[in-house]
C-alpha cells in the first residue's frame, strides 16, 4: 500500500496568514518526503503538523499512519489507523479500517481482519483494495474451514475406526479366550475321561489278576486234591494189594475168605495169650544169684 491522502485546506479556517503558510509548506513537504520514500522525513513533517501546528485533519492523520506502516512501525501504525475507524469521513474510516484488517492478517486474527475488510466496504462501497482483500480472505477462510471439517471429520473417521479395530482386537481378544477356555475345558474333560478308563483298566486288570489268581488257587487246590486223591488211591490200591494176594492164595489153596478169617482170629487169639503169658512171667522178681539169661 502506497498512496497520499492529499487534503486542501480552507482557508476560512484560519485568520493567522503564517500558521497558514507553515501549514501548507509543511505538507507540501511532507508530501514529497512521502513520495520519495522518504517515510522517515514524512513522519517527522507529519508530526510537525500534529504536534506544533494542531492540525487535526483526518486525512493528514491516516498519511502519518501510512507513513508507520512503511517503515514497519507495527505499533504506531496500529494505534493512529484505529483511532481513525471512528471517522466521520466515509473513505477516510474506509482506509482505516483496511489497513487495521491488512494488519490483523498479518498477526494471524484472520476473523478480525475479515470484519474490518467487512467495515471497510460498507464505510465506502467503491473500495477495491478493500473488497478484493475481503473476497480473498474469506475464500480462504472457507477454504479453513472446510479442510478444518474434513480434518475432523477425517479424525473422527479415525477415532470411529480405531475404535472399531479396538472393538474388533477387543472381540478377536475375548472370542481366543473363550476358545482357549473351551479348549481347556474339552482338555480336562479327555484327561478326566482318559483317568476314568485308565482306572476303569486298572479295575478290570486288577479283577482279572483277582480271577487268574483264584484260578490258580482253584488249579493248584484241585492239583492238590487230585495229587491227595492219587496218594489215597495209591495207598488204598497198596492195602488192597496185599488183601487181593492172599485172597488169590486163599483161592489157590481153596480156602474161604471165611474160614480164613476164623483161622486169623484164632491166630491172633493165640498170639495176645502168648503176649499175655510173657508179660506175667516178666513181672516176677529176678534171682539175683541167677543171671539174666
Amino acid at each position: 500500500m502506497k498512496y497520499l491522502v492529499i487534503s486542501i485546506l480552507v482557508l476560512i479556517t484560519s485568520n493567522d496568514p503564517t500558521k497558514i503558510g507553515k501549514i501548507n509548506s509543511a505538507k507540501a513537504a511532507a508530501k514529497k518526503a512521502y513520495n520519495a520514500g522518504d517515510f522517515k522525513t514524512a513522519i517527522s513533517k507529519y508530526r510537525y503538523l500534529i504536534d506544533s501546528l494542531d492540525v487535526t485533519e483526518d486525512e493528514v492523520t491516516l498519511n502519518l499512519a501510512n507513513a508507520y506502516f512503511q517503515v514497519k512501525d507495527t505499533a504506531n501504525a496500529y494505534s493512529t489507523y484505529q483511532s481513525l475507524t471512528g471517522s466521520l469521513k466515509n473513505t477516510v474510516r474506509s482506509k482505516a479500517q483496511q489497513q487495521v484488517g491488512v494488519m490483523h492478517h498479518e498477526r494471524g486474527k484472520l476473523e478480525e481482519a475479515l470484519n474490518n475488510f467487512k467495515q471497510a466496504i460498507k464505510a465506502d462501497p467503491q473500495n477495491m483494495d478493500a473488497r478484493y482483500n475481503y473476497e480473498l480472505l474469506k475464500k480462504k477462510l472457507d477454504e479453513q474451514k472446510k479442510q478444518e471439517q474434513q480434518k475432523q471429520n477425517q479424525n473422527q473417521k479415525d477415532q470411529n475406526k480405531d475404535q472399531k479395530d479396538q472393538n474388533k482386537d477387543k472381540q478377536d481378544q475375548q472370542n481366543k479366550d473363550q476358545q482357549q477356555k473351551e479348549q481347556e475345558k474339552k482338555d480336562q474333560e479327555k484327561k478326566e475321561q482318559e483317568q476314568k478308563e485308565q482306572q476303569q483298566k486298572d479295575q478290570q486288570k486288577k479283577e482279572q489278576d483277582q480271577k487268574d489268581q483264584q484260578k490258580k488257587e482253584e488249579e493248584k487246590k484241585e492239583q492238590q486234591e487230585k495229587e491227595q486223591q492219587d496218594q489215597q488211591d495209591k495207598k488204598e490200591e497198596q492195602e488192597k494189594k496185599p488183601q487181593q494176594e492172599l485172597s488169590d492164595k486163599l483161592k489157590q489153596m481153596k480156602i474161604s475168605e471165611e474160614n480164613a478169617r476164623k483161622i486169623l482170629e484164632a491166630m491172633k487169639n493165640q498170639e495176645v495169650q502168648y503176649l499175655q503169658q510173657n508179660k506175667r512171667k516178666a513181672t516176677k522178681p529176678k534171682d539175683k544169684g541167677k543171671p539174666d539169661w
